[in-house]
């Protein structure tokens, strides 16, 4: 999927800002026709934004249901002739979208885009302005990624009707339209999608599927020089995934001694796709992937992973897009001298992975499968949890994901799942299947899975290139024994290395930590804790030589669902909610930076 552009033929016209609000309370709407007249009883809401923390009442921030968001837009004359389309960032987590009253497109899915195509339906209105309806729900259940359940309790120890999201992850289920809502023009013929491989003598392939018909395709240079050009472009079967109506064309170019893209050092040429009608520009970049056993090479480098997992979040906005505090996330991961993260536990805005190609940073891409897997017994790989429905609703996902981010050149490697129960046996052919889809969307890239389950029970990672762990020695076990974590960690790594043969990343590893609160010796939640503490996992790194990486949980803190074991959020970060650094964030530096 293409990211909206402006050009010479097209246009893109923002439809961020203030929008109505209704809360469904009863999630009757659907059933009651609301998209069929203006709403009424509504409240100003901020598009994009998560809406829970905009709220002051408890009731409408934990509300569990459908929500409504309204707004007119009105059609430039200039549009008369074009095609028309409706496009969202994302919207948590399923949507249905009306215009003038008239379902125009439905997506399940929170962290990926979807559009519509509305030029029929408005050039056959009479209407001068047109109304947009969404109906919104943040229901999770067993037949979505993440996962979740609706808990209701009907006893005498709770009011009728009581019920809670429970979820099985351990951030907040932040909900809303969460990046931004455009309408954008095309020719009536168009292009649809671009994909581009390369290599790094200057190889490059397009694949350009469109209505129109292309005639050149060019290669632009950060100056602006055309470096390579074609008029000879052939046409290919269509593969039976893309729309009906598109042609494929294909096109192969060569740029003489590219610069390439590496990390901390990003070069970003552009693609120029031109057609009869309609035009196109895409960046990419020139880089090349390999693992071996004990590597993970970016362009016959020896790349080490350093930086964090994190969270969309921020205060007041929730998951919604900002930004400037996108822009202060990039200066602090330069400042601390991280070159990488991973997406957890979902795909990021399309804004933050621009940013990412352009700043040089590597990334690792995670689908939202999360949420599968529980730490008490239960089985999640059967019955009435993980089924048939989850398994399509997760390779739609991966398909999703693929389609928006397949031209990043700072996507390197793609994350199947996070801390699924992968020592059931229901797992073994789920993943087989999931790792096989998204071998065949990307033949370019390896994947990974990242683990909870150890190296024993583990029976999935033969369908991955390189093993992601998540482990908590001396926090959730031998809780605050940091003495033990040296010869645990070792002991666990030799046993996932003598398995699988394959390089490992320490995906997640760190410590509650208050900010502010110090004690020598150090206990638990302090800021000496965190450092020594990460102190610990260090040593045992630097002396592993399969160890491809260390992603620190979390860069900053962040607000999950309230529980026992959380005082106002997950308090992991090495810097506070609001990009601040704690003790631990020097530390990193100093070693990050050597």
């Amino acid at each position: 999927m293409l990211y909206p552009i402006e050009n010479k033929v097209r246009e893109v016209k923002n439809l961020n800002g203030i929008w109505n609000f209704k809360i469904d309370t009863d999630n009757v709407g659907i059933e009651e026709k609301w998209y069929e007249k203006p709403l009424t009883d509504t409240v100003p809401m901020a598009v994009p934004a998560s809406y829970n923390d905009l709220f002051t009442d408890q009731e409408s921030k934990e509300h569990v249901g459908n929500v409504w968001y309204e707004r007119e837009f009105i059609i430039p004359d200039s549009w008369e002739g074009k095609r028309i389309v409706l496009r969202f960032g994302s919207a948590t987590h399923h949507a249905v979208v009306y215009v003038d009253g008239v379902e125009v497109v439905h997506h399940k899915g929170g962290f990926t885009p979807f559009e519509a195509d509305i030029t029929e339906l408005v050039e056959k209105s009479d209407l001068e302005e047109h109304r947009l309806t969404v109906a919104l729900s943040n229901v999770l259940d067993w037949t979505c990624i993440p996962c979740g359940e609706v808990i209701t309790e009907d006893d005498e120890k709770h009011p009728d009707g009581y019920h809670y999201q429970e979820t099985y992850f351990d951030f907040y289920n932040y909900s809303g339209i969460h990046r931004p809502v455009k309408l954008y023009t095309t020719p009536k013929n168009y292009i649809d999608d671009i994909v581009i491989r390369t290599d790094n003598d200057g190889k490059v392939e397009a694949f350009v599927f469109a209505t129109d018909i292309i005639k050149k395709i060019s290669v632009i240079d950060e100056d602006g020089n055309v470096v390579a050009s074609t008029n000879e472009i052939d046409k290919a079967a269509v593969e039976s995934d893309h729309k009906k109506d598109d042609e494929m064309y294909v096109a192969e170019l060569k740029v003489d001694n590219p610069t390439l893209w590496n990390p901390g050092a990003a070069y970003l040429y552009k693609l120029k796709v031109e057609g009869e009608e309609d035009a196109y520009t895409e960046e990419f970049g020139f880089r090349e992937i390999e693992v071996t056993d004990k590597e993970f090479l970016i362009n016959g480098k020896a790349f080490y992973f350093k930086g964090f997992g994190r969270h969309e979040d921020s205060d007041i906005h929730g998951k919604g897009l900002d930004e400037a505090l996108n822009v202060r996330d990039f200066n602090m991961l330069k400042w601390i001298g991280a070159n990488s993260f991973r997406t957890s536990h979902y795909p990021y805005s399309e804004e933050h992975m621009k940013l990412a190609d352009r700043e040089g940073f590597v990334v690792i891409d995670e689908v939202p499968a999360v949420g599968m897997c529980f730490w008490d017994g239960k089985s999640v790989f059967g019955g009435d949890r993980v089924n048939d429905d989850t398994l399509n609703h997760h390779l739609d996902m991966l398909k999703e994901m693929y389609e928006r981010d397949k031209n990043h050149p700072s996507v390197v490697m793609w994350s199947i799942a996070n801390e699924a129960a992968t020592h059931e046996e229901g797992a073994a052919p789920y993943f087989e299947k999931v790792a096989k889809t998204m071998r065949s969307l990307d033949d370019t890239r390896p994947i990974t899975i990242v683990h909870t389950t150890g190296p024993e029970g583990d029976k999935v990672s033969q369908w991955v290139d390189v093993i992601c762990v998540n482990r908590y020695y001396a926090w959730y076990t031998d809780h605050s024994h940091i003495e033990v974590i040296g010869q645990q960690l070792e002991l666990e790594m030799n046993k996932w290395y003598d398995k699988y043969h394959k390089p490992i990343i320490m995906s997640e590893y760190g410590a509650d930590t208050i900010a502010g609160y110090h004690k020598l010796p150090a206990v638990a939640f302090t800021e000496e804790f965190q450092c020594e503490y990460l102190d610990e996992f260090h040593k045992t790194f630097d002396k592993l030589d399969f160890m491809i990486g260390e992603h620190v949980w979390a860069y900053c803190d962040f607000q999950t669902k309230q529980g026992l074991n959380r005082v106002d959020g997950n308090k992991k970060g090495v810097f506070t909610r609001n990009r601040q650094p704690k003790a631990a964030a020097h530390l990193l530096r100093k070693r990050w930076n050597k």
